[in-house]
């Protein structure tokens, strides 16, 4: 049966035919969907986990015990994986183990732009990258006969594009595999003696997988016009072929680590002018230089940002295709807080306190944005909280009466607790400000270990936050609703003068949650509005400025009441 799907929904398509019976996954954009579409197989077991490292490790002991697994993340929680992938590599697997990562070229939703492929070269496991739904579902499930014939993890490399794109896909039934567990302390417990011994079984594994590379039909020759040879992977095949059809011989790789040798010269022997188009770093040009060849790449296409038919088109002097223009320039829409985002309290106030705010991953990251302009740094999950201990023990008593760290509920529990034990342990005179929305916002509502439901929406384990905080050490913790601005400023200003670290629990429910009940929209008395713009303070998208007057789009406002404690003439109501 054939259907159009979202590549990350055709990914979960090739878990379930695959028999993969375990699933734990981090949501990060553009990843997020394909554990949350497996999760509607009850054949699968999904959960999310606390970060990527603890899903890394629930895959790799189910795949341990005999069953396929899953774990799913982009390419920065790859990063935080990187531990156990790399000694996964060393160990291998019993049943199948699959790990789902997405890159994000032009830095959509990411802080970065990194090449996942860097990974895979590193740690020595093989890596396959569809450029399409089709090839996303028919991956997998390669990925997981990769893994069990070469005794090894398999990563497939998505990208937004693939992620996010529809394609048509052949559906085929589910296979059960189950394979027996045996104690096997060699092959298991990477002390340095088994590690030794176990290193050159991967260097001869990386070996047989170019075998097998330089004759699999998912690295294929579509030969053209032989003046032009393009080697190409993911989405850049889909430009190039839309570019040049057949005016040019295309070299398509499916598997990107490890690369063949003998397929690519060969490839390589028949063309006038070798052009390799990939995004972002030149993995697949490198390897075309160390292998001797006459090869074009990064000197003609950019090294940063997608690639699009256009762009090739242009450096690869083809004529570009007429694109869609509107008649007027529509304004900019920069990204910001959502009308009602009870985080918006917590940043108008640290402004007002002119503080030095270190700040996380999340969609409060936004705090940073005029005319809020309260975050200062922003680095990786949980770096906020590690940083400001080192912030506040290199600079002291001049940063420790002005300086806070905020930190989301679901990136607290991804990493924010170690670096709390930190500041615990190591006593410097911290204030953290647990921004607790009751959800993992940034990705779409997930949950997550302080909400009490599990993937499916089911009664799960809650995590206390402020239990947790206490049982660190912390005497001072308390909680605040953000939208009272009075009880926040008290917080902040008071913690900030205690002489001993502190925690700040800012807890009111995401404004988007389905159960959140909203107030009224708010209707200004221009009668009383005198224009003073202390209301435009807040950033709030409901509120702008019109004929020297406030004005409220009913159609945004959530009636939260934020803006009404800053009106001082009583004309929002």
């Amino acid at each position: 049966m054939k259907e159009l799907m979202l590549g990350n929904k055709a990914f979960a398509r090739g878990l379930y035919e695959a028999g993969c019976s375990v699933a734990s996954s981090y949501p990060g954009t553009p990843s997020t969907e394909i554990t949350e579409e497996a999760a509607k197989y009850d054949e699968i077991y999904c959960e999310w986990a606390p970060n990527e490292k603890v899903a890394m490790e629930v895959a790799f002991g189910a795949a341990m015990a005999g069953k396929r697994s899953f774990c799913g993340m982009k390419h920065v929680g790859l990063n935080v994986a990187a531990d156990p992938l790399y000694t996964a590599s060393y160990t291998g697997v019993n049943a199948g183990m699959v790990i789902g990562v997405a890159d994000d070229a032009g830095m959509h939703s990411s802080q970065n732009e990194q090449d996942s492929r860097h990974h895979a070269i590193a740690s020595k496991v093989p890596m396959l990258e569809p450029s399409d739904s089709d090839e996303a579902l028919r991956f997998t499930k390669l990925a997981y006969e990769l893994s069990e014939e070469f005794d090894t993890p398999v990563i497939v490399k998505m990208c937004t594009r693939v992620s996010h794109c529809q394609s048509i896909v052949e559906k085929g039934e589910r296979v059960e595999v189950s394979k027996p567990y045996e104690h096997n302390i060699a092959k298991y417990v990477m002390m340095p003696g088994n590690a030794k011994k176990r290193h050159p079984f991967v260097e001869e594994r990386t070996e047989k997988l170019r075998e097998w590379a330089e004759t699999s039909d998912i690295n294929r020759v579509e030969m053209g016009d032989t003046a032009l040879g393009i080697i190409t992977s993911s989405t850049s095949y889909l430009y190039a072929k839309e570019v040049f059809g057949d005016r040019a011989s295309v070299l398509k790789l499916g598997m990107v680590n490890p690369l063949p040798v003998k397929l690519i010269k060969d490839f390589a022997s028949k063309v006038d002018r070798l052009v390799v188009i990939e995004e972002l770093d030149p993995i697949i040009e490198n390897h075309c230089r160390a292998l001797g060849l006459d090869v074009q790449g990064k000197d003609i296409l950019p090294i940063i940002g997608e690639f699009s038919q256009n762009l090739i088109a242009e450096k690869l002097g083809e004529p570009k295709k007429e694109s869609c223009k509107f008649d007027e320039e529509l304004p900019m829409r920069p990204p910001a807080m959502c009308s009602g985002c009870p985080h918006r309290g917590v940043f108008y106030t640290l402004n007002k306190n002119k503080c030095t705010v270190l700040g996380d991953i999340g969609c409060y990251t936004l705090g940073a944005v005029a005319p809020l302009s309260a975050m200062h740094m922003t680095l990786c999950m949980g770096g906020s909280v590690s940083s400001i201990h080192g912030f506040n023990k290199a600079l002291g008593e001049t940063a420790e009466g002005s300086t806070v760290a905020v930190i989301g509920d679901s990136t607290f529990m991804h990493s924010g607790m170690t670096g709390l034990a930190n500041i615990a342990y190591n006593q410097s005179n911290s204030t953290v400000i647990i921004l607790d929305n009751s959800i993992t916002g940034m990705t779409g509502h997930q949950q997550n270990p302080t909400t009490g439901y599990n993937i499916k929406g089911d009664p799960a384990g809650k995590i206390d936050l402020e239990a947790l905080c206490k049982s660190m050490g912390f005497n001072r913790v308390r909680v605040v609703d953000p939208y009272d601005l009075k009880a926040t400023d008290e917080a902040v200003k008071e913690e900030l003068k205690a002489d001993e670290p502190s925690v700040i629990i800012s807890r009111r429910p995401c404004v988007l949650l389905k159960y959140v009940k909203t107030n009224p929209p708010l209707k200004v008395d221009n009668d009383k509005c005198r224009g003073c713009k202390a209301c435009m303070k807040l950033g709030c998208p409901s509120i702008s400025f019109r004929d020297g007057k406030a004005h409220i789009d009913n159609t945004l406002c959530t009636g939260c009441g934020v803006c009404q404690q800053l009106c001082h003439f009583d004309a929002l109501n």
